[in-house]
C-alpha cells in the first residue's frame, strides 16, 4: 500500500508480542484511544494476559509466529478494522521470550524473534508507512566495566556475542541495527526503547525473575526462593511507567536509543522481606546459586528520557509491589492449595 490512508475513526495500532507481561498493559492501555490488534504465538505470553480484552470492540487477537510471514489483509480479523484501506498507523514490536531459568528451551525461538520476527515487522511498517517501536534490552550493554554504575545510551556496550544467552543479547543488538538500517534506507519514523527492569501484574511464573516467585510463595506460606546471596541490587520500574514511557516515546519526534527504567536500586533481599511483610507471612528465605550466564545490573541513565520526554518513573517500590500482590491475590492461577508436606 502506498500513499497516506485514510483513517476513518480510530489509528490502527499493532502490537507484536501483545499478549505477554508488558505487551498486554500496553495493549489495555492502547485500546483507550486506539484500534489495537495483538499478535502473539504465546511463547512466554497467554490467553490470560488479555482474555479481558477478548470482547473488546477496538481489539482483535491474532495468533501468529512473526519469525514466519503474515500478510494481514489476509486475514478475516484484521477486516474489522478496514486494514486493507486504512492501514497500519503504529507498530509496537515486543515479541520476545524472556525466559530467565530454563532460556535453553527458547534459545532458538529469541534467536528468530530478533532477527526474522523483526524483518517482517520493520515489513509491515515498510508496507503501510508506519510508526515503529522496538523494544530493546539493557541487556545490550552487557555486564558493567570496573567502577561502572550506569549505563548511558552512547554507552556501546561490553557483550559476549557466543555465551548462553548471545542469541538475547546480542539479538537485541541486531534488532536495534536491523531497526536503524530500515529508518535510514527507508525513512522509517522508528523508535529504540531500550528496558531495563520491569515488574508488575502478569509477570510469568517460574521463570526465574524473583518478583511474581516471591509473591506466590509468600501467600502460599512458602520459603521464597533466592537466586544467589540476596546482596545484588537492582532497579525496579513499575509496569503502568514502562508502559507511559513507551507511548510517549512513539508519539515523540526521537529515533535514536531512549532508556527507560527506574535510576533507584534496591537489594534483593530488602525486595523480598518487603513482599513477607506486604503479604503478612512467616515464610523464609532460601539461598540459591545464581543463575548463570545474566548480564550484571547496572543503573539506567535516564537523562535523554526525561530531557527529550519528558518522562521518569513516578511508582515508588512499595507502591508497586503492593499492586502486584494484590494483583497476584486475586488471580486464578494462585487459589489453589498448596501441598502439604
Amino acid at each position: 500500500m502506498n500513499g497516506k490512508q485514510t483513517i476513518f475513526d480510530k489509528k490502527n495500532v499493532l502490537v507484536i508480542g501483545g499478549a505477554g507481561f508488558i505487551g498486554s498493559h500496553l495493549c489495555d492501555a492502547l485500546v483507550k484511544t486506539a484500534k489495537v490488534i495483538c499478535i502473539d504465538n504465546y511463547a512466554s505470553g497467554g490467553v490470560e494476559n488479555i482474555s479481558h480484552l477478548l470482547q473488546n470492540p477496538n481489539f482483535t487477537f491474532i495468533r501468529h509466529d512473526m519469525s514466519e510471514p503474515i500478510d494481514l489483509e489476509l486475514l478475516p480479523e484484521s477486516e474489522l478494522f478496514q486494514v486493507k484501506f486504512q492501514g497500519i498507523q503504529e507498530i509496537y514490536y515486543l515479541a520476545c521470550p524472556t525466559i530467565q531459568l530454563g532460556f535453553e528451551e527458547y534459545a532458538v525461538a529469541t534467536a528468530r524473534a530478533n532477527s526474522l520476527g523483526v524483518v517482517n515487522a520493520l515489513g509491515i511498517a515498510k508496507r503501510y508507512h508506519a510508526k515503529f517501536l522496538f523494544g530493546s534490552s539493557r541487556a545490550v550493554y552487557g555486564d558493567p566495566l570496573q567502577g561502572q554504575e550506569s549505563f548511558s545510551e552512547d554507552y556501546w556496550g561490553f557483550v559476549d556475542f557466543l555465551n548462553e544467552r548471545a542469541c538475547y543479547n546480542s539479538g537485541k543488538r541486531f534488532a536495534e541495527t536491523l531497526t536503524m538500517t530500515y529508518h535510514r534506507s527507508y525513512k522509517l519514523d522508528t523508535k529504540i526503547a531500550r528496558i531495563f527492569n520491569i515488574y508488575g501484574p502478569r509477570m510469568r511464573l517460574n521463570s526465574g525473575r524473583m518478583i511474581p516467585d516471591f509473591v506466590r510463595a509468600a501467600i502460599d506460606r512458602q520459603d521464597l526462593k533466592m537466586y544467589g546471596d540476596g546482596s545484588s541490587t537492582e532497579s525496579f520500574c513499575y509496569v503502568d511507567d514502562l508502559v507511559q514511557g513507551l507511548m510517549i516515546l512513539m508519539q515523540s519526534n526521537v529515533n535514536e536509543p531512549v532508556n527507560l527504567g527506574s535510576a533507584e536500586t534496591h537489594q534483593m533481599i530488602e525486595v523480598a522481606k518487603m513482599i513477607i511483610e506486604l503479604v503478612d507471612s512467616k515464610s523464609n528465605i532460601l539461598f540459591e546459586d545464581a543463575i548463570a550466564g545474566l548480564v550484571k545490573p547496572a543503573l539506567p541513565d535516564i537523562s535523554r528520557a526525561k530531557h527529550l520526554l519528558g518522562w521518569f518513573p513516578v511508582t515508588d517500590i512499595h507502591t508497586g509491589l503492593q499492586r502486584t500482590v494484590e494483583n497476584m491475590l486475586g488471580s486464578r492461577v494462585l487459589t489453589y492449595t498448596p501441598p502439604t508436606s
